[in-house]
């Protein structure tokens, strides 16, 4: 562990005013030991902490900073729409760029609804489905964490398996039999379980590649299927892009495996980072959104000026430079291949999953498919590892149950950096 007096001065008081001491539980250091450490500052492909202390970080914001931390552009895009003030709680003309350019990325959308974050998107898209469609249920996956929002804290990865509580308390039995859970990759698991509930089924809801069990990749045409099960039993296929889109490709993981979503979610990265959400799809569905229809959602910040102007600059920036995405697969990719030989050359049991900018180093023999496979993982040597890590100056995310995202601004410097750190840290706690 680094050294971080002021860090853990702060953590103290915050225990006593905050929740333990975070705001977010997946903030908190409770899967890998210590206590969180207060950051003050991030440039590129660094953190910054309270105590002066560098970090190179593979958790950029949880996906959005792809273009690494404080981009010129998009800070100098922030730093001239600030002067216009914050917020008005009227339309602005930044609303209707954002909407036509997430649309022209991503030509499936035919109308946008700008929401807070992605709990509100995902909470508000199985919304619009049960209303739409007039059933009551929905199906999500084991491990998948799509928000917050009752519906989802059923069989949810991330933050919630992490603290021990997959199915928190004050979710009601009325939400959770509402509720269906699939194990994912598992077509067949599916499909009985659409048999066994036929026609009460209004969506199912799904990260197209996972990133809150660690980074879980779908089988060859398992997304394929999914929409053709969903085409044929009415129901909604809602795709949860929080983390993905425009992360794995321009167009999101919907055009990376070429699967159109009925609906779609999406997160901070349209905000470059700043607190953002969206949902949208087919016109049909989103005309029954209020006040064009009778299926409510509001919010007074919703497409936040400063969070617009942000978002249009770096998605700007991603869809001019395309070359972008394959440049990150393999940056990424060469970390994992540098990360495998040391693990190889040292006799440990590991699998890594990567795909584009995303990627999970899991201590498990078991090929990671699912949420039991991830669950194969040895905990207590990712803790170990986590921290050895940390003490060389590299910023993972502290579960082993979260996806690790790489940046532009990581460069062969830093990927030689977390590799000697990675044999240091794994000669160390052996």
């Amino acid at each position: 562990m680094p050294n971080t007096p002021i860090s853990q001065e702060l953590f103290a008081k915050a225990q006593t005013i905050i929740p333990g001491g975070v705001n977010s539980p997946v903030r908190a250091f409770k899967a890998v030991g210590g206590n969180p450490i207060f950051m003050k500052s991030a440039k590129g492909a660094y953190l910054h902490d309270e105590d002066g202390n560098q970090y190179i970080e593979l958790i950029n914001s949880w996906g959005p900073m792809i273009l690494g931390h404080a981009n010129p552009v998009v800070e100098e895009a922030v730093m001239n729409a600030i002067k216009n003030s914050f917020s008005f709680g009227a339309p602005t003309r930044k609303e209707v760029e954002m909407a036509e350019l997430i649309i022209e990325m991503m030509p499936f959308i035919d109308k946008i609804r700008m929401v807070n974050s992605g709990t509100e998107a995902t909470m508000s898209a199985i919304r619009v489905a049960r209303g739409f469609t007039g059933k009551d249920k929905i199906i999500k996956f084991e491990g998948c964490y799509h928000g917050h929002a009752d519906s989802f804290l059923i069989s949810a990865g991330s933050g919630a398996v992490t603290m021990g509580t997959p199915d928190s308390p004050g979710v009601t039995a009325g939400v959770a039999k509402d509720t269906l859970t699939a194990p994912y990759n598992n077509l067949q698991a599916l499909e009985n379980l659409i048999v066994a509930n036929e026609n009460k089924i209004a969506a199912m809801i799904i990260e197209p590649v996972v990133g809150n069990m660690g980074c879980v990749i779908p089988h060859e045409n398992y997304l394929q299927a999914i929409r053709k099960l969903c085409d044929k039993n009415g129901i909604i296929l809602i795709f949860d892009e929080v983390m993905t889109g425009f992360r794995l490709a321009k167009g999101g993981a919907s055009e990376l495996f070429g699967v159109k979503p009925d609906l779609v979610t999406l997160g901070k990265i349209i905000g470059g980072g700043m607190p953002v959400g969206a949902y949208g799809g087919k016109k049909e569905l989103m005309n029954w959104v209020s006040p064009v229809g009778k299926i409510y959602q509001a919010g007074t910040l919703s497409g936040n000026p400063i969070a617009m102007t942000a978002g249009l600059a770096l998605l700007g920036l991603l869809k001019n430079n395309p070359q972008i995405y394959s440049e990150l697969a393999q940056k990424t990719e060469k970390m994992k291949i540098g990360m495998q030989n040391i693990m190889q050359k040292l006799g440990l049991n590991y699998t890594i999953n990567q795909i584009g900018s995303m990627m999970t180093l899991f201590f498990t023999s078991s090929k990671v498919t699912n949420f039991e496979t991830a669950k194969t993982s040895d905990l207590g040597l990712f803790a170990k590892y986590f921290q050895a890590m940390l003490a060389q100056g590299i910023y993972l995310p502290p579960s082993q149950f979260e996806s690790w995202f790489v940046s532009t601004s990581i460069t062969d410097h830093e990927i030689e950096r977390i590799l000697a750190a990675h044999e240091n840290a794994l000669q160390s706690i052996l």
